[in-house]
C-alpha cells in the first residue's frame, strides 16, 4: 500500500491491480482495512479507525482512491463525487486506434450502456435501448507506439466499466482487458488501465489538492517518454 497524500480529513492511495476497495463477496480483505491498520499504526489509535470510502476502482485497475478520514470529509466528499466535483483523470494503454485522430486532438464517445449483472460485463449501444444508461467520456492520444497507444481519459458520467467498454466498443480495447476484447491478457493479470491523477477542493480546507500515481510499470513508462 501507497499513501501518496493524508492529512487529518482524507487519505489518498495508491491502488495496485488486484487489489479491491471495498469488502465483496470474494472476502479477501480489502484496501480500505490496510488503510485502516496503516492509520491505527501510525497514529497509534485505540479501537476502531473510522475511514470512509467514497469511490470505486475496478480490481484490476490501478490508482488513486480517494478516502474519507471523518465523517465530515466523507458527508462532503459524497456530495462532491455526486456532483462531478472531483476531477479524475485516467490513462490506458490501449491497442492500436482505428479511429485516428491526430495526438494531442480530444475525441468525444457517447454510448448508451446496458450492464450485465450476472456477467459483470456492460455492452454500448450507439442509440437508447431498454435498461440502458447514457455514457459519455472524451479522449486524446498521448503517444503512439508500435503495436499500443497511450490515450488520456476523462468521464463526463460514471457507469459500470464505462472506460473499458467505450474505448473496446470504438476498436481500442484495453491492454490486458480480456473480458472486453483484448488480445491476450497480461503476465500479472491486470489491464492497463490507471487512475492517473485526482484534483479536488479539500472537503474541509477548501484548498486544491492535486496528486498523481506513479506509472505502474515499463510499458506506461516507455509510452509516456514518447509524448510530444
Amino acid at each position: 500500500m501507497e499513501v501518496v497524500y493524508e492529512d487529518n480529513h482524507i487519505i489518498i492511495v495508491n491502488k495496485r491491480s488486484g487489489e479491491i476497495v471495498q469488502g465483496d463477496k470474494t472476502g479477501d480483505r480489502p484496501l480500505s482495512d490496510f488503510v485502516k491498520d496503516y492509520i491505527k499504526a501510525k497514529y497509534q489509535k485505540p479501537g476502531n479507525v473510522f475511514l470512509g470510502v467514497v469511490h470505486r476502482l475496478d480490481r484490476p485497475v490501478w490508482g488513486l482512491v480517494v478516502f474519507a478520514r471523518t465523517s465530515k470529509a466523507l458527508t462532503r466528499l459524497n456530495k462532491m463525487f455526486a456532483e462531478g466535483k472531483v476531477h479524475k483523470t485516467y490513462w490506458a494503454i490501449v491497442e492500436k486506434r482505428e479511429q485516428k485522430g491526430a495526438v494531442g486532438e480530444w475525441q468525444m464517445l457517447e454510448n448508451w450502456l446496458v450492464r450485465n449483472e450476472k456477467q459483470n460485463k456492460s455492452y454500448a449501444y450507439d442509440h437508447e435501448v431498454p435498461n440502458s444508461k447514457l455514457a459519455r467520456l472524451r479522449y486524446r492520444c498521448l503517444a503512439e507506439g508500435e503495436k499500443f497507444d497511450l490515450v488520456e481519459v476523462e468521464l463526463m458520467t460514471g457507469r459500470h466499466h464505462q472506460i473499458r467498454c467505450q474505448l473496446a466498443n470504438c476498436g481500442m480495447p484495453i491492454r490486458g482487458d480480456l473480458k472486453y476484447g483484448a488480445r491476450r491478457s497480461n503476465p500479472d493479470g491486470s489491464i492497463s488501465l490507471l487512475a492517473h491523477k485526482v484534483e479536488l477542493e479539500h472537503p474541509v480546507t477548501k484548498e486544491l489538492i492535486s496528486q498523481e500515481a506513479p506509472l505502474p510499470d515499463e510499458l506506461f513508462k516507455k509510452l509516456a517518454a514518447l509524448q510530444p
